[in-house]
């Protein structure tokens, strides 16, 4: 009888089982091995921003995936709490008795405080409401960052170094290698702690609380405290993201709370996709690869990620994540082998449409800001005269052509798509 409970227990212990704990393991691992295979700093420099942009996505994804609020000002406790770090980091008597491991703490505890004042008052309301108010403070705080010299630095911002802190078990912190691996940490404990959040009754009933509010006030749950609580967790969160910004680039200024970062990290998280849990994980991953890698190649990647934002929220509002769990049903049939050759026939010539539309794109704005008698370009590691008529044929002809055939494949990767996710295997 008493094994019978244990087994059944098991059972009922979702949060112990290989499925779920698996997943954070091979993370671990991951993040372990990164910096064996991508030695360059420049390459470390890049995962340490994504790190950071994970963990705040996440801080995101906790109000708009978890709760429903759509904020247009959620920068503001990532900066303040960077800015606050970067405080105590020129406070020399302090910061030298200070491991810097542990400084994300008060850049956490600094945006949850914002947090409490600004989500005392904004979560009375939700929806439009809720939007507008934090577009307000986000608005506020970023005007004063320019006049509230003394905090925020004007238009300059604040500058330090983290080599002055109390060196961790011998570590200086003085290469980039080792504020990656402190990072890593921070990502690994913030990323598991907002997980268990979700998981917890608070986390639940804030699922309730954004799908059924008046059900959910009904059942004898106050909407604005779920909501505060959310809120509350989320800037904290955030303003750990702030912290590992202002270690890993000692310095911050008016730019990382403005509007644009706020509209930044909601486009990451669409991206990714809200309704998951790893979604903002992907979109953080993807764009941060975009802005830095793409942003080296062209000017215009901006653009770029702006059309790829707009066809996600258009055609796969679930975002990147929910494009993958459309396939669920096809693994666990075992028929996802079938879509294999219906998909290449789709998304080859698509993506031959897609370079020559980039090649369009980029040879007119070549074409207008380019310098008199500068008619060299280079494109896909391949140099090319702009002016004459051939890299414009060939671009036309590969979006047109592509793009017809990716048209005429379509239906049937439709199908195949169908018949491997349905239970009958597409029959009637």
């Amino acid at each position: 009888m008493t094994q019978t409970s244990q087994i059944s227990a098991s059972r009922q212990a979702p949060g112990l089982s290989l499925g779920v704990v698996m997943p954070w393991l091979l993370s671990a691992a991951a993040l372990v091995l990164l910096p064996m295979v991508f030695t360059a700093n420049s390459a470390i420099t890049v995962m340490n921003q994504m790190a950071i942009t994970i963990i705040f996505a996440l801080a995101y994804n906790m109000l708009l995936g978890q709760g429903g609020m759509l904020s247009f000002g959620h920068a503001v406790y990532m900066g303040v709490g960077g800015f606050a770090c970067m405080h105590i980091m020129n406070m020399s008597d302090f910061f030298a008795a200070l491991p810097l491991p542990v400084l994300p703490i008060f850049g956490g505890l600094v945006g949850m405080g914002l947090a409490i004042v600004v989500g005392s008052f904004s979560t009375r309301s939700s929806g439009t409401v809720f939007a507008m108010i934090s577009l307000g403070v986000g608005e506020l705080i970023a005007a004063c960052s320019i006049i509230i010299v003394v905090f925020f630095g004007g238009e300059e911002g604040i500058s330090g170094d983290r080599t002055y802190g109390l060196p961790f078990f011998g570590i200086e912190f003085l290469r980039q290698i080792e504020v990656y691996y402190l990072t890593a940490f921070w990502l690994m404990l913030s990323a598991l702690l907002m997980f268990l959040f979700s998981r917890t009754p608070i986390g639940r009933i804030a699922n309730a609380v954004r799908d059924n509010p008046e059900r959910a006030e009904f059942l004898g749950y106050s909407q604005r405290w779920v909501r505060f609580h959310s809120f509350v967790a989320s800037g904290f969160f955030a303003g750990v993201a702030g912290a590992l910004f202002a270690i890993n680039y000692e310095i911050l200024t008016e730019e990382n709370l403005n509007l644009a970062t706020s509209g930044e990290i909601l486009l990451v998280t669409f991206l990714g996709g809200v309704g998951f849990f790893f979604g903002p994980i992907i979109g953080a991953i993807v764009f941060t690869l975009l802005r830095t890698v793409l942003g080296l190649e062209t000017e215009l990647w901006a653009l770029y990620v702006g059309l790829l934002f707009l066809v996600t929220v258009m055609y796969f509002p679930g975002g990147l994540a929910g494009l993958l769990m459309m396939h669920s049903p096809a693994v666990k049939m075992k028929r996802l082998r079938s879509l294999v050759v219906p998909y290449a026939k789709v998304l080859v010539p698509g993506a031959f449409a897609i370079i020559g539309a980039a090649c369009l794109i980029e040879m007119v704005f070549h074409l207008r800001h380019a310098p008199p008698g500068d008619h060299q370009m280079t494109l896909f590691w391949i140099s090319f005269d702009s002016h004459t008529i051939l890299p414009w044929t060939v671009s036309a002809v590969l979006l047109i052509g592509g793009g017809w055939l990716a048209k005429r494949f379509a239906p049937e990767m439709a199908n195949s798509y169908h018949a491997a996710t349905s239970l009958d295997g597409g029959g009637a």
